[in-house]
């Protein structure tokens, strides 16, 4: 479980991270045709803004190093990214 939290560290540490998550999955959702890919990408594109902004203290106010709001962003990014990754993977069948 410690590695998670070393991710998470990372990932805040260096917004630029999320930003390239988010082309990436923006990218490859365009290419591939997958919406929810795309969508999953604009999520972390739209994170990374939010991260950079608490980083450059634009959004917070005293101490910004207590970030309860990481418990509910990261699920939701986590399970997006799965299921966002699976569609990529997905080879849909087609009608004979």
């Amino acid at each position: 479980m410690d590695w998670v939290f070393r991710v998470i560290a990372i990932i805040i540490e260096y917004p630029l991270l999320a930003t390239g998550i988010g082309v990436l999955l923006l990218g490859l959702g365009r290419l591939m045709h997958r919406r929810l890919a795309m969508g999953t990408g604009v999520m972390w594109l739209a994170y990374s803004l939010y991260e950079f902004g608490v980083k450059k203290r634009w959004l917070c106010s005293g101490d910004c190093d207590i970030r309860a709001d990481v418990i509910l962003i990261y699920p939701v990014l986590l399970l997006a990214t799965i299921v966002a990754v699976v569609s990529l993977l997905w080879k849909p069948s087609r009608p004979v």
